[in-house]
């Protein structure tokens, strides 16, 4: 039976290492814009991680005339937040801190300036009408309780209503963002900026615009990877009926259900009836409580930018595509040619014939084979060639013709399909990014194959054994028919000075002489013939060999410069794939 690995949740930390790699390897190959949001969250992450983690950092957000403000002010206890109903108040966004010691150093980062530590106010029952506590400093806090002069409360709180959080929140950062479809654009971009900062966002809508499009295609929506540190709140209920209210609430769900954020807690409240409040504060508690909604939103960070990479490069699961050993054979095909393989390993057949006939042909016309060129010298790629040390030259080592028009385009088309075969079922910026790498070292390619063909040993310095053998026997045939020659010569001088005639041995009916004379003839003749049949069959045999040890030669410049750029690429695609699901999921197997 099969048995199915289970996926195992990774840390955030993996996860941030994740996108962290994912970026590097997409720089240069995708949307640039998508790249720097990765190691923006990156760097951000390990900002916010250096900070006070005992905080938590709400934001309430929201459209003008929502009440944000006046839930700010009843949630802190304060009249910090100046209220207003159709104009924005709210210009730059304000702090109030549950036990903020130690919390300087994150507010900093949030660039915000004005922050105000609430007393425990846990003995009161209800809202001051004229302020909230008395200003003070923390120490060493970076944080101040200085309210701004002439801020009142929205209203007070209802009787029975304790005013704000209290001590069940403490390490709890609230602030007041300003609007965001403020008139002042200013407003907006401080929206922007502490929306992509803040640990956990409420979402302060009203009856009136919570179905606005520009509240949910520019916030909500682009959020969805944030469901676990968002919460919404449909406030002002107390304008509809109970009925009404409820008919809103359903309404807000399905919008939002729409955006991707199923499960986002959806609150009614009224800051006048004090409806709902409890059920806010308690959500806000058990999050501060947990210490890890800035860990969640890191991770909803993390997730974001890799679906961001992985919707850039349209990637999901790794592309099947060829191996690099089936792509190799046409690719060396083609750059043999163009390489001239095939003219070497001619030259090589033909020079192995044409040293053998030197070495075993008859000796007294042996001088007119050396009269030719060897085939091989004239592609400077005989033994005398590599040893002058003529390789050493970049351009030109050898006389190979160049490719021809042909020839070229049969290698393009040879590395396009490679490419084509290699980047098969990867998406498009991949895709390119192969072909790229395929050429990558296009202007190299001819002067390489140069090189390698240089480079191969062709076996040309070899001399075999029967070469020797022949040769001495065709001298030992010459020296027959010279002594033969000689004999009769003076068998010859002989009878012409008429001196008595010498002893004749015979061989049969034919005189020693004659015989020496007429064998060592024959014999040299059918050693040449022979010789010449094995020098071809060596020929052919040596041409094999060279032909393997070209092409050997070839195929590593193939991959050198053409399959080993693009197995890289691919590599570096699986790489940034696994990256990005482990980034965006969270799991491995």
């Amino acid at each position: 039976m099969k048995l199915l690995r289970r996926e195992k949740a990774v840390s955030l930390d993996d996860r941030l290492a994740a996108l962290a790699r994912a970026a590097d390897l997409a720089d240069g190959r995708l949307d640039a814009e998508a790249v720097a949001m990765a190691r923006s969250v990156v760097s951000r992450a390990g900002v916010r991680a250096s900070l006070s983690v005992d905080h938590t950092v709400v934001a309430l957000a929201g459209a003008t005339g929502s009440g944000k403000s006046s839930l700010f002010n009843l949630l802190s206890g304060t009249s910090l937040a100046t209220v207003g109903v159709t104009r924005p108040t709210t210009s730059t966004a304000q702090a109030a801190l549950w036990e903020g010691g130690g919390a300087g150093p994150l507010l900093d980062w949030l660039g915000v300036p004005r922050r105000h530590e609430l007393l425990d106010t846990s003995d009161s029952a209800d809202i001051a009408p004229e302020g909230g506590h008395e200003p003070f400093d923390v120490p060493g806090s970076g944080v101040s309780g200085t309210p701004a002069p002439g801020l009142v409360p929205d209203a007070p709180a209802p009787a029975g209503q304790p005013s704000g959080m209290d001590g069940e929140a403490a390490g709890l950062i609230l602030l007041d963002l300003p609007d965001h479809d403020s008139i002042e654009s200013s407003h907006r971009l401080e929206v922007d900026r502490l929306v992509e900062l803040v640990d956990l966002l409420v979402w302060v809508l009203d009856p009136q615009k919570y179905a606005d499009a520009a509240v949910h295609d520019r916030y909500l929506r682009p959020l969805a990877w944030h469901r676990e540190v968002m919460v919404v709140v449909l406030n002002q209920i107390d304008r509809l009926s109970p009925a009404a209210a409820e008919r809103c609430l359903k309404d807000l769900r399905r919008l939002l259900d729409a955006d991707g954020l199923t499960g986002v807690p959806v609150i009614g409240v009224s800051t006048r009836t004090g409806a709902g409040i409890a059920e806010l504060r308690s959500l806000l508690a058990s999050r501060v409580a947990g210490r890890r909604s800035w860990a969640a939103r890191l991770a909803a960070d993390t997730g974001l930018a890799a679906d961001a990479l992985g919707e850039a490069s349209s990637a999901t699961t790794p592309g099947e595509n060829l191996s690099m050993d089936d792509l190799a054979k046409p690719l060396r095909d083609a750059l043999s040619e163009a390489a001239g393989v095939p003219a070497v390993v001619e030259a090589v057949a033909r020079s192995y014939r044409h040293r053998s006939v030197a070495a075993t042909g008859w000796p007294p016309t042996r001088w007119i084979r050396r009269l030719r060129a060897d085939p091989l010298r004239r592609l400077r790629l005989d033994a005398t060639s590599r040893a002058s040390g003529e390789q050493g030259d970049i351009v030109g080592r050898t006389s190979i013709p160049v490719a021809t028009v042909v020839q070229r385009s049969r290698m393009d088309n040879a590395i396009r399909e490679a490419a084509r075969g290699a980047s098969a079922g990867l998406p498009a910026p991949w895709t390119a990014a192969v072909r790229q790498a395929a050429r990558s070292h296009g202007d190299e390619l001819e002067d390489g194959l140069d090189r390698a063909v240089a480079g191969t040993s062709l076996g040309a310095a070899r001399r075999p054994l029967w070469w020797r053998l022949a040769g001495l026997v065709q001298w030992l045939a010459l020296a027959t028919v010279l002594a033969g020659g000689a004999w009769l010569l003076a068998l010859v001088a002989i009878d012409y000075l008429r001196l008595p005639q010498l002893y004749l041995p015979t061989a049969g009916e034919l005189p020693w002489p004659t015989t020496l004379l007429i064998g060592g003839v024959l014999l040299g003749l059918l050693i040449a013939l022979l010789s010449r049949v094995a020098s071809w069959l060596g020929g052919r045999r040596r041409a094999r060999r060279a032909a393997r040890a070209l092409r050997a030669s070839v195929d590593q410049v193939a991959r050198e410069l053409v399959l080993d750029p693009m197995e890289e690429e691919l590599s570096r695609y699986h790489r940034f794939a696994e990256a990005v699901t482990l980034a965006r999921n969270g799991t491995r197997r």
